[in-house]
């Protein structure tokens, strides 16, 4: 009997399917490197841990990733990729007023206290980037990316405000997101009913540069 072709489209859902199956995978392996990497370090787990913890064997993971080090690159693009959509869903009407920008600010602050384990992962990250040339030249990529956003929103805030920020944008963008990653850190080690408070620290950052600029305009600099 002459086999016949399999219709187009039950070939295109057989193709979906292993792509669906395959982005599965990834993100399984994805979960556990994090779990793995916030609680064993990123020195301390091994490819054979990340593909144990997911339920798969060693062959699956080179499926889907040459090394360690491409799994936190990937983390890191998730993650970043997660922040900018919470940061646009936040500011989609950049016609708003500057009291609108600092409470999009305030909301996207408290989202780390949802993801505390990030801001562990978050340093794993960066002592990577320090021993890694090639691993910090993605890292830095993606970091700039981010770090022109938060600045673009300090220069968005000041003109609702029709001030001139103390400082470069940029540099205070990098003091904001080092704040907001900082306090979110210390909820790792604080007790489970203890009250957040990046939310506190970053409006007490923000209304202060704001007063700083009033002062600095004040003595006409």
């Amino acid at each position: 009997m002459i086999p016949t072709t399999p219709p187009i489209e039950s070939t295109k859902r057989e193709r979906l399917s292993r792509e669906a199956s395959q982005s599965l995978t990834r993100d399984r392996l994805l979960d556990a490197a994090h779990v793995l990497f916030v609680r064993e370090g990123y020195n301390g787990t091994s490819l054979r841990d990340i593909a144990a913890q997911a339920g798969y064997s060693q062959g699956a993971f080179y499926s889907n990733f040459q090394d360690k080090a491409e799994v936190l690159l990937a983390l890191l693009q998730r993650q970043k990729a997660l922040e900018t959509a919470r940061a646009t869903a936040m500011l989609t009407d950049l016609e708003g007023s500057a009291d609108a920008i600092l409470a999009g600010l305030d909301a996207w602050s408290k989202t780390l206290d949802e993801t505390p384990t990030w801001c562990v992962l978050s340093v794993e990250l960066q002592l990577q980037a320090a021993r890694d040339p090639a691993f910090a030249v993605h890292y830095h990529a993606l970091w700039e990316t981010q770090l022109a956003g938060v600045a673009g929103i300090v220069d968005l805030l000041f003109a609702k405000l029709g001030r001139t920020p103390p400082a470069p944008s940029r540099h205070l963008a990098a003091h904001y997101m080092a704040l907001i990653h900082g306090v979110a850190l210390q909820r790792i080690s604080a007790p489970a009913d203890a009250p957040s408070t990046t939310s506190a620290a970053t409006m007490v950052f923000l209304h202060g540069l704001i007063a700083l600029s009033d002062a600095r305009r004040g003595r006409g600099d």
